[in-house]
């Protein structure tokens, strides 16, 4: 049994449900999460402070209790705090639990590494400011934001709200606004099952950050994706998977018979 612990936004009411969809029927793997305080999110000072690795390390620990094969932070917050606060995370985890980390906005720089010519449609349910300053921190690493649309919201509880079908309304307008590839940044956004039926309609990927988590969790578990079926490309795809992968691969197994 592969077990993937997730930390998880103590107001998201998306991804849990979502990735247990997205698992259904797909035997020997499991999905167990811990949550901590998130509840606005903004560039204000106590809406960054709610992401403070000391609470976020407090739910590790107790996911590491569950014995499971990875932690992710199944969350966006790098994308405007800036990656390097996620790959501090990642060594923190790890150091603390002794269980290899990943996180939402790592996988989504793994998996656009594969395709660096990539033009991405940002769609997200944030407000203007939070939106500029993600263009701006993905762009420093080389991930170019050619459209957007957002919703202006902050309570986080709220964005799992969203319709799906406004979630796809915005999808289909930054592919329209010259996009090739859409980033759906919210794990508590409802676009992972919009996901295939859109990119069969439009042409372009659609990655939507619930099942780009499930994605690097299963790539860090030495699990291949691709035992998700009908969740769109970023499953499907081995020309999505990183270099890394068949190295994992191989840790995971030997992990698992140890």
């Amino acid at each position: 049994m592969t077990r993937l612990g997730m930390l998880t936004p103590s107001s998201n009411t998306a991804l849990e449900p979502v990735t247990y969809a997205m698992l259904a029927g797909v035997e020997g793997v499991s999905m167990h999460s811990s949550r901590f305080k998130v509840t606005e999110i903004a560039l204000s000072e106590s809406s960054q402070a709610q992401f403070d690795h000391s609470e976020i390390l407090r739910a590790a620990e107790l996911l590491a209790h569950a014995k499971v094969d990875v932690i992710a932070w199944n969350g966006t917050s790098a994308s405007w705090l800036g990656f390097e606060r996620d790959e501090q995370l990642c060594e923190r985890i790890t150091q603390a639990t002794g269980i290899r980390a990943c996180t939402t906005v790592l996988a989504y720089r793994d998996l656009f590494r594969q395709r660096p010519a990539a033009r991405i449609g940002l769609v997200s349910p944030y407000t203007a400011d939070v939106q500029d300053r993600i263009i701006a921190v993905w762009g420093g690493q080389g991930l170019n934001c050619v459209a957007e649309r957002h919703l202006s919201l902050a309570d986080n509880f709220s964005f799992a709200e969203v319709p799906e079908a406004e979630v796809a309304r915005l999808i289909e307008e930054v592919v329209r606004d010259g996009a090739d590839a859409v980033v759906v940044l919210c794990t508590n956004m409802r676009g992972a099952a919009v996901a295939a039926p859109l990119e069969r309609k439009l042409g372009v990927s659609v990655f939507d950050s619930i099942a780009v988590t499930l994605w690097g969790c299963l790539i860090a578990a030495g699990v291949d994706p691709s035992i998700i079926r009908g969740w769109g490309s970023v499953f499907a795809s081995r020309d999505l998977l990183p270099p890394t992968f068949a190295a994992l691969r191989r840790e995971a197994v030997v992990a698992r018979r140890g």
